[in-house]
């Protein structure tokens, strides 16, 4: 027996008494019933699924399966029993808004600027559609969106009605229908013509307004985001507290946010030049200190030096800081952290080893990994021995 759609019937049901027909699971083991009548709309038309009860058991998912609408349940439900259900109404009205909303925004796209849309998708927060373009502005944003809102204000009717395949050539449909049989047009007289398995509102006033939010370049096409109805308040609410609260923290009046949001931004840039700079100083200075302590071994210069929870990139730039300073030196530079070990190894263009052979070496000895190149090479491994130990490895090699 298939399901009477009361969801078809009137949009506006939310509760309703029908009678389990069949209880049972699915591959993944989820229970279902299926009901001689549900007011309970499956995912399907680009528009998620309602949620709600039924007798007091939550329904979670609904999908329609082989013609059979399935209600997925926390827990079974006996056949033959009757049965009380009830949508989440907040949830069915909001996509019933951001449905039709998007036939309205649609429409206007294609009627005023030939934009046709190729996709739609309902999501929790945000609305997409996408748009057979592959630029848009900032004024034709400005258009369709006054546009849009304009025939919301105008609250006109929302019809759906079942049509046959002869019928069609009334009508004058934004797009080629995908079905000959069970044809269902959602009409709004003189703005859209579509074919649609979706639920709407009854009238364009109740979608409230529409906002569009911005829009991307996705693979040759224009995505855009968008919000209807009530999600546009929730927005508003949102931004609204950021900008109290930015209002707060610069100090500033929402007029002067802007403004004051570069002053800082500058002020940070120039914070973080002075920091580079006074680290590039530290650098030539630890450079010059450990350029005076180098060790003569073998008729070359040796700096060696453990740190304690450096990084890689500050031991590359000391190295690279000393090659351009010093003459007939090897630089040897091990970072011991909590759990790990890593090497720089660095040399000036007069010495002979090459650095990137030396590392290959010994990685081996800390399971590492790493490379570079003759004049400068780096690597990590886990702390199997001391940094102490390890250094003792490398002098023993460069010393070889």
């Amino acid at each position: 027996m298939e399901t009477r759609k009361l969801f078809y019937e009137d949009q506006y049901v939310r509760a309703f008494t029908t009678e389990v027909l069949k209880q049972d699971k699915d591959e993944q083991g989820r229970n279902y019933v299926t009901l001689a009548e549900t007011a309970f709309y499956p995912t399907g038309g680009g528009q998620p699924h309602d949620i709600g009860t039924l007798n007091g058991v939550i329904v979670y998912d609904v999908e329609e399966v082989d013609k059979e609408i399935r209600h997925f349940v926390k827990s079974p439900i006996e056949v033959g029993a009757e049965c009380d259900g009830e949508i989440e109404w907040s949830r069915r009205f909001d996509h019933m808004q951001q449905h039709a909303g998007q036939h309205i925004l649609s429409a206007v796209f294609e009627d005023n600027f030939g934009y046709q849309t190729i996709s739609f998708h309902l999501g929790k927060e945000l609305c997409t559609i996408d748009l057979h373009v592959d630029k848009l502005t900032e004024d034709e944003i400005h258009t369709v969106e006054q546009l849009a809102n304009d025939i919301i204000a105008k609250n006109l009717p929302i019809e759906a009605k079942w049509v046959s395949n002869e019928d069609l050539a009334n009508y004058r449909l934004r797009k080629k229908l995908s079905v000959s049989e069970n044809i269902r047009l959602v009409i709004i007289e003189n703005v859209d013509y579509n074919g649609c398995g979706g639920t709407h509102p009854s009238s364009t006033g109740q979608v409230a307004m529409i906002k569009i939010l911005g829009f991307e370049k996705q693979k040759g096409h224009i995505r855009l985001q968008f919000v209807c109805g009530n999600r546009v308040l929730k927005q508003l609410d949102e931004k609204h507290q950021v900008i109290q609260s930015l209002t707060t923290k610069l100090n500033a009046p929402q007029q002067q946010l802007a403004e004051a949001a570069n002053r800082v931004l500058q002020h940070t840039k120039s914070l973080e030049k002075t920091v580079e700079d006074l680290r590039t100083e530290l650098i030539e200075y630890k450079a010059e200190k450990y350029m005076l302590n180098a060790e003569a071994l073998n008729n070359k210069k040796v700096i060696k030096a453990i740190i304690k929870n450096g990084t890689i990139s500050e031991l590359q730039q000391m190295a690279r800081t000393i090659q351009a300073m010093a003459d007939n030196t090897i630089m040897l530079f091990i970072n011991e952290q909590e759990d790990k070990l890593q090497m720089v190894l660095a040399k000036t263009d007069d010495i002979e080893n090459d650095m990137n052979q030396l590392i290959k070496q010994l990685l081996p000895l800390i399971n590492g990994k790493g490379g570079g190149n003759k004049a400068l090479a780096q690597g990590g491994g886990e702390k199997i021995m001391t940094a102490t130990e390890l250094m003792g490895q490398v002098v023993a090699l460069v010393c070889h």
